[in-house]
């Protein structure tokens, strides 16, 4: 890693090279197999070329059920078709199948669905389309094909993972991908009561957990007391499950820790990389944090601030024996105690209080309006803007009728 100079300003993120093999590292059809026992319920479709020109096509049509489909009848009497709901109505007459190159594929959606108990939360390979469900009720959970379709046709964040998930990378000749050979999947998974307050991110870097903090940006009192037992009970997820048997040395994670605070869910893998948001960090931050020392080496003791036994791959470790406790803590002094930070959002954080602005919103309106919203003389300045824009046009319009007329 680049290193920065104390009188150095960094014109750019000391970031290594970012490979494609990383991003299909961080893909969740191949981080999954390894570490399904501790995830969330979810099956992994493979999606097919026709279903992928779907969802990359323009506009959004949605599909009809094979038993749903209405059959149409013209009307004499009105001069139009309309629909019946007799399936066994002979008519010749019928919509276009959207679906009729990939119908497999709609259903092996529709009985998922049923399998994980009519409730699913859809993703492709990296993205959930979280920025698109004010198209469905501002919420992600679906219990029907047609309600995952239109969260992934509307989302930006799927758009980029289809066109753009090699933007900003190397290629290296033990892995070089075009965008058209990558298997894209979608992941269905079955959905639960998650309280978002108690969700995660974790930055790792040479495979040691450099840092972690929440995901959902408000403030919680709850956490504050919680804070060594969190610290603690992921670090040891991360020693056990995570810190040997990732593909790469650097990438986030995030994990999930439910009520009564004594397991850890792997929820994501992302890769280490400027796409992912550093959230209460920032990335110049990240990059040239300290390392921690090698668990193992002289000078090295981790700090368990809950008191709890540490966990290991053979079982629970308690105390140490008498006859070693004096030996131990003579040395202490000459020991470095050292913890990754953890970092809530406090009660006067201004994040605990931005209610203003959605999660998200910048994904749901132009980015001049998102822009010329945050403050009153930029809200003024575009709206001076768009009325420049709406006189041009009239001139233009006008200006058009006049030849016309003079023709």
């Amino acid at each position: 890693m680049p290193e920065i100079l104390e009188d150095e300003t960094p014109t750019s993120l000391p970031f290594p090279p970012v490979t494609q093999a990383h991003i299909m590292n961080c893909s969740y059809h191949n981080w999954h197999p390894k570490y399904k026992a501790v995830t969330p319920k979810s099956r992994i479709i493979p999606l097919t070329q026709a279903f992928l020109e779907y969802l990359r096509a323009d506009g959004i049509v949605l599909p009809d059920d094979e038993e749903d489909r209405p059959v149409h009848e013209w009307d004499s009497d009105s001069g139009v078709f309309s629909a019946s709901d007799n399936p066994n109505d002979d008519s010749e007459e019928e919509d276009d199948d959207i679906a009729e190159g990939w119908r497999d594929v709609h259903e092996t959606i529709k009985s998922t669905i049923a399998e994980l108990g009519g409730k699913v939360l859809p993703k492709l390979n990296w993205s959930a389309p979280k920025d698109a469900t004010w198209m469905n009720a501002n919420t992600m959970e679906c219990r029907t094909p047609n309600d995952i379709y239109l969260l992934l046709k509307s989302s930006d964040f799927i758009t980029h993972d289809l066109e753009h998930p090699f933007d900003d990378t190397v290629t290296t000749p033990a892995c070089t991908i075009k965008q058209a050979e990558i298997p894209y999947h979608l992941v269905l998974r079955k959905a639960f009561q998650m309280n978002p307050s108690l969700e995660f991110r974790c930055f790792v870097r040479n495979r040691r957990l450099l840092c972690m903090c929440q995901r959902d940006l408000n403030h919680f009192d709850f956490l504050e007391p919680m804070e060594g037992k969190l610290r603690s009970l992921i670090q040891q997820f991360f020693d056990l499950r995570m810190r040997d048997t990732f593909e790469d040395e650097n990438f986030v994670m995030d994990v999930y820790v439910p009520a009564p605070y004594n397991r850890v869910w792997l929820v994501d893998v992302n890769p280490w990389a400027p796409r992912t948001d550093p959230l209460l960090f920032s990335w110049l931050e990240i990059l040239t944090m300290p390392e921690p020392p090698v668990e193992g080496t002289e000078g090295f003791v981790r700090l368990s601030l809950n008191g709890d036994a540490h966990i290991t791959d053979e079982g629970v470790d308690g105390q140490a024996d008498d006859e070693d406790s004096d030996s131990d803590s003579d040395s202490s002094a000459d020991e470095e105690l050292w913890l990754p930070e953890f970092r809530l959002v406090k009660h006067n954080d201004p994040e605990a209080y931005s209610f203003a602005t959605p999660q998200y919103s910048a994904h749901k309106l132009p980015k001049d309006v998102v822009d010329a919203s945050q403050s009153g003389e930029g809200l003024r300045e575009f709206a001076r803007d768009w009325e420049d824009i709406l006189a041009k046009r009239r001139k233009a319009e006008d200006d058009g009728q006049s030849s016309g007329d003079d023709a």
